[in-house]
């Protein structure tokens, strides 16, 4: 172990050493210019790197806050983003959508939020329910054609069994004077139908519109749904149509409920 004498002979000889250095980097400074130039730059580069040290520590520790700042903005801007696309939406929905109310019928507005596409039981989920208006047996159309019938309803959804759907058919005419028949999905494509029930006699071409008929209390009459493509005899008695349908399944965004407001007069006599 070191002596006490000894440790005070170091010190004493460090200090004299840093009196010596700074009193010959003073001498050095006056010396000459660029001498002079030489000591500046060593103490700006000193004091450069200090500041730099220090404004990364300070840095560091501002992170935190910084962080946290930018999360809120964040979740501020969310907000407002989901808050215009909601308005956007809405008024899509009435874009796509039929008048509110039109004398027997109502209409309410809705999104799909949910389908199926490649299923045999196809099926629509729409964001509207029993606070809404909506009820069993309602109607879902778009302006260009029927897309399904609701069959079940909670407070804010409702599912509708689609028309892709080998249990769904529509009662339509040809054209808004022709002969009435039902149809029903071909069980292919998102966008074919077969009208069937059409007797021979009646004048069917490829081309002529078909409409919903009016004849039940879900749909309202004069809906125009597809044209015509083909037309096959069957058992020499009626026609078995094929109709090439104005809505692709695939593209369904925006719906109209129709619910007609004589359904329970109506349905209560049909029960009868």
């Amino acid at each position: 172990m070191p002596r006490k004498g000894n440790i005070y002979h170091y010190l004493i000889n460090a200090l004299v050493f840093i009196i010596l250095e700074a009193g010959a980097l003073m001498l050095l400074n006056h010396s000459g210019t660029l001498q002079n130039i030489w000591i500046m730059k060593g103490v700006h580069a000193f004091t450069g790197t200090v500041w730099g040290g220090s404004e990364s520590v300070k840095y560091y520790f501002s992170l935190k806050s910084e962080n946290r700042r930018l999360v809120e903005e964040n979740d501020r801007l969310t907000s407002e983003l989901r808050h215009y696309k909601e308005i956007l939406e809405k008024e899509q929905e009435q874009e796509h959508s039929f008048s509110s109310s039109s004398g027997r019928y109502r209409y309410i507005p809705a999104s799909v939020v949910k389908m199926s596409h490649n299923r045999q039981h196809n099926y629509i989920i729409v964001n509207k329910g029993s606070e809404d208006g909506v009820r069993e047996r309602a109607g879902v159309i778009t302006p260009d054609g029927a897309v399904g019938i609701i069959s079940a309803v909670s407070r804010h959804y409702s599912y509708a069994i689609a028309f892709t759907n080998p249990d769904m058919a529509i009662s339509t005419r040809i054209g808004h004077e022709g002969a009435v028949g039902t149809m029903t999905w071909d069980g292919m494509s998102a966008r074919g139908a077969i009208l069937n029930e059409i007797p021979c006699h009646i004048q069917a071409e490829p081309g002529d519109t078909v409409f919903t008929s009016g004849f039940s209390v879900i749909f309202p009459p004069d809906i125009p749904l597809g044209t015509i493509v083909d037309k096959n005899l069957k058992n020499g008695a009626t026609f078995e149509i094929k109709v090439s349908l104005f809505k692709d399944f695939r593209e369904i965004r925006y719906v109209s409920i129709v619910c007609d407001s004589d359904f329970d007069e109506i349905d209560e006599l049909e029960r009868r």
